[in-house]
């Protein structure tokens, strides 16, 4: 796998990771991380938990690796492409308000992305999802059409899908990433949030605490 620090990258071996994963008792990979705010807030959170952040974009995180906490990691790889060491090591997947080719694979439900998905959640682990409305207006379709699109999609992937639930103002104040408090102070506070669980894996509880933030 590639991982980043700053401007350098380098590849962590897999019995280099295995050996990080032992130090925590949960992980979660949030997916289109972004400046990995959110992953920093998870892992500062939960010192007990690895934070792991994957885009496709070297530029997005160089900045946050830089100064990543010890309980953090950020790695280089596309959705659609996710690095086979990964499997099975979620006990949460985020997906934070994606756009470009990762809201396009949710949207159209490129089966690569569901299969992907799946393959890195542990048993008893979860997706979840939140979709902002300028984002999916600018791929053609309403608030309301993608989350019922997403939703869809993920069902013939092979998850049980919850409905789109509405994210209101005050909500999105909460939730710890940069997009999430442009739509929260700014003029389009429209999102919404689903969760997901494989039907073939038991959906147990989360070993890891619960990230719901839609009331």
């Amino acid at each position: 796998m590639e991982y980043i620090c700053g401007k350098q990258t380098a590849s962590l071996e897999l019995a280099d990771f295995q050996a990080c994963l032992e130090k925590y008792q949960k992980v979660l990979v949030d997916i289109g991380t972004g400046d990995g705010r959110f992953v920093q807030n998870y892992a500062q959170n939960c010192p007990e938990a690895l934070a792991i952040g994957v885009d496709a974009c070297r530029e997005n995180l160089q900045q946050v690796s830089r100064k990543a906490r010890p309980n953090t990691l950020f790695l280089i790889a596309n959705a659609l492409w996710l690095p086979p060491e990964l499997t099975g090591v979620a006990d949460l997947v985020t997906i934070n308000f994606p756009w470009g080719s990762l809201l396009q694979g949710l949207l159209k439900g490129e089966s690569g992305l569901s299969e992907n998905l799946l393959k890195l959640l542990r048993p008893g682990a979860k997706i979840e999802i939140r979709l902002n409305q300028s984002a999916v207006e600018k791929a053609g379709y309403s608030l309301a059409e993608a989350g019922l699109k997403v939703q869809h999609n993920l069902r013939l992937g092979g998850f049980s899908v919850t409905n789109p639930l509405w994210l209101e103002r005050e909500v999105l104040k909460e939730v710890p990433t940069t997009w999430a408090k442009r739509l929260a102070y700014g003029r389009e506070a429209e999102a919404v949030y689903l969760r997901a669980t494989p039907l073939n894996i038991y959906a147990g509880e989360s070993r890891i605490p619960d990230f719901t933030y839609a009331r």
